[in-house]
């Protein structure tokens, strides 16, 4: 499934006075095993235009692998589709201070700008669970009082947050939501490898349960 053109062009004007670059759409099947919501793309992404393709897009499919699903099983997408960047330096291969742009995590405005896009997808994509990845996706359809620490591995049966005239508001309509940290996280933390693996474990028994399309 893709969202419709228009609507990208909304997304990408709803950004511009941001510092962010590029656009990636979301990627899959209208009726996946899973639909995975990230943060937002990085570099890689936006060189190639398919969501979770870097670094952390490998360690991501071997979780995937771990629930029993491949990348073309699930519907892949994020909370924001430009890439947010930051201006640092790196020292150059002559000693020689270099500006480049750094990931860094969307703000609360810039994931409002993208809301409608991942509205529709919420209510197109007939996935049996929403599996948001680290905090940003999390946050985004449950509230900002939640964190990915305090509730990994579990299955939340809830509404989830929708833009309405600008404001977030909940649906009538509640979804199967599954948190988990972002594949990322091992870098900067390697005990949390352990918990994914766990988290993978109870999305392959509870995709057993939920077999069956709503």
């Amino acid at each position: 499934m893709r969202i419709p053109e228009e609507l990208a062009e909304l997304g990408k004007k709803r950004i511009e006075p941001y510092p962010v670059e590029g656009f990636v759409y979301g990627s899959g099947p209208e009726h996946p095993k899973l639909m995975l919501v990230g943060e937002a793309p990085g570099e890689t992404e936006i060189g190639n235009g398919i969501p979770f393709s870097g670094r952390a897009g490998k360690e991501l499919m071997k979780f995937l692998a771990m629930a029993g699903v491949g990348r073309e099983e699930v519907y892949i997408t994020s909370a924001v589709r430009s890439r947010p960047y930051k201006w640092g330096e790196k020292r150059g291969p002559e000693g020689a201070a270099v500006k480049r742009k750094y990931n860094r995590a969307p703000t609360s405005r810039e994931i409002l700008a993208h809301a409608p896009l991942l509205d529709y997808e919420i209510e197109h994509v007939k996935a049996p669970i929403i599996v948001t990845l680290g905090n940003i996706g999390l946050k985004r359809l449950v509230g900002n009082d939640k964190k990915v620490s305090d509730l990994h591995g579990e299955l939340l049966v809830q509404p989830v947050l929708q833009l309405k005239e600008e404001q977030f508001e909940w649906t009538e309509k509640h979804y199967r939501i599954f948190p988990t940290f972002h594949p990322a996280s091992i870098f900067y933390n390697r005990r949390l490898l352990e918990l994914i693996h766990e988290d993978m474990e109870k999305l392959r028994l509870l995709r057993r349960d939920f077999s069956m399309y709503d």
